[in-house]
């Protein structure tokens, strides 16, 4: 064989090996590339999953929390002015029920939302979080004094109540209409913080289309 037929031969080994590298490494970029395409996309679907979830939630929540924060409102309204009108209006159990958990957020944020949610967004629902614990740890109180002071005496005449003679509450029953005009500024910082939230993941959602 001659020297230029053996140069040709190597030449064309060399060849074949370099295209088959290229192949190699187009198919091994190809892979990668696809399955980070692949995980982008389930990564997209899963933030505006989240999302989505939040929103309606949010939306759902605003428009009870507006029909229960009224109704809150004209409770508290309707007793401060027979208050002040010496009507001496009678005192009810305070009760406040609420359907929070404190694992809700934190279940929400270990799926994937610290990963996958804009930081203004988890900071808005940290927020609204703070927001419900504090509310939460004042309605709890009114309810342990109402349980304590309240409840015990309903059978008790109204002169239990108040003082007859000035037709305003007794010092310990001062607390009543506070725990009521407290449930109605609760109801308020709620709606605000929620909304505040709501226009923030709309926002984020919009980013995302």
């Amino acid at each position: 064989m001659s020297e230029k037929t053996k140069e040709r031969s190597h030449l064309s080994r060399l060849g074949r090996w370099a295209a088959e590298l290229v192949l190699v490494f187009v198919g091994v970029y190809a892979a990668f590339w696809l399955n980070n395409y692949q995980q982008r996309r389930a990564e997209a679907q899963r933030h505006d999953q989240i999302l989505a979830s939040l929103e309606q939630e949010f939306l759902r929540g605003i428009e009870s929390g507006k029909i229960t924060g009224a109704k809150q409102e004209r409770q508290a309204a309707e007793f401060r002015r027979a208050l002040d009108a010496g009507e001496m209006p009678p005192l009810r159990p305070f009760v406040f029920t609420t359907d929070y958990s404190p694992g809700d957020i934190a279940t929400l944020l270990q799926s994937g939302g610290v990963e996958l949610l804009d930081v203004k967004t988890l900071m808005t629902l940290r927020q609204l979080e703070s927001v419900i614990r504090w509310g939460l740890s004042d309605m709890q109180r009114y309810q342990k004094l109402s349980d304590e002071l309240i409840v015990p005496n309903l059978d008790q005449d109204i002169s239990f109540f108040y003082d007859p003679a000035n037709k305003k509450l007794r010092k310990r029953f001062e607390i009543y209409p506070q725990a009521l005009e407290a449930t109605v500024r609760f109801a308020h910082d709620l709606d605000r913080t929620k909304t505040e939230l709501l226009k923030q993941i709309q926002a984020e959602r919009q980013r995302e289309h």
